[in-house]
């Protein structure tokens, strides 16, 4: 009834409601099957690096690269761990970008529904007050029941109109926060593997070193 009473606009908020719910669903199973626990990761495989396990730091990797954000960062960044810090750095940092683009995917539109539905509500209630007073003007006995139910229907898009945007802003701030974070933790975990990497490098050439001593003496 509610529906009805709201005029042609229900139906352009009824699709922007279901696109709202569908863009919400799809990035929610997104972020949860990619899952995006970074910390966890960033220490299983700090403790095979600091076990000189290179190697079985990167299956562990490719192993879940598909199904764990973080992994394939890091798995970027173990690959490129031979040609140098920049190297590294510039690697984890294009695929880091790359995979918080696939993860914003959407976003914008929820940015743009969460503005247009209150206007297009505002608009539906403007063209039903217009109604009103058009009915008003008509009548030959106005009274107030007749004044305020025409305003009643006209206000019903407006309504319509907000409750889509409150829900779509309170998806978008939910999940930009879990991206921000991701990409926080991401990048913090991109620091500490590198200095990992370098320290073992230094302690190598070290022990290089000293074996030279040893020999010349």
């Amino acid at each position: 009834e509610l529906f009805n009473l709201g005029g042609p606009f229900m139906w352009v908020l009824l699709a922007f409601s279901v696109a709202t719910i569908a863009i919400v669903i799809e990035r929610c199973i997104y972020l949860f099957w990619h899952n995006c626990r970074v910390i966890p990761l960033k220490d299983k495989i700090i403790s095979y690096l600091t076990q000189g396990r290179m190697k079985e730091a990167i299956e562990v990797l490719s192993g879940c690269s598909r199904k764990e954000t973080a992994a394939s960062i890091f798995l970027e960044l173990l690959k490129n761990s031979k040609y140098g810090e920049a190297r590294m750095e510039r690697a984890a940092e294009g695929e880091a970008q790359e995979r918080l683009r696939r993860m914003e995917n959407g976003f914008n539109y929820l940015t743009a529904l969460s503005s247009l539905a209150p206007l297009t509500g505002f608009l539906g209630t403007v063209s039903g007050m217009i109604g009103a007073f058009q009915s008003i003007a008509q009548a030959t006995d106005v009274n107030a029941q007749l004044v305020a139910g025409g305003i009643y229907e006209a206000l019903i898009t407006t309504v319509f109109g907000l409750i889509i945007a409150i829900i779509a802003l309170i998806a978008y701030n939910l999940m930009i926060q879990k991206v921000d974070t991701f990409a926080a933790e991401t990048s913090k975990g991109i620091n500490d593997i590198v200095s990992v990497i370098l320290q073992d490098d230094s302690d190598d050439e070290g022990g290089v070193k000293n074996d030279k001593k040893i020999h010349t003496a």
